[in-house]
């Protein structure tokens, strides 16, 4: 167990953190990716839910 943490310890400082401006620019192409999905479902659901009431 404390060979695999001191293992995992040892990967984490290879690892390539990104600097505080790509981090903004990520956070805000996730967020606005989320919002268009999110948006996307919601008309198909409405679109499908105003379809199945005229039946």
């Amino acid at each position: 167990m404390f060979k695999f943490l001191r293992n995992v310890s040892r990967e984490m400082k290879k690892v390539s953190w990104p600097k505080g401006k790509e981090l903004t620019s990520y956070t805000i192409t996730v967020i606005s990716t989320v919002a268009f999905v999110a948006v996307f479902f919601f008309l198909i659901d409405l679109g499908i839910t105003q379809i199945l009431n005229l039946l």
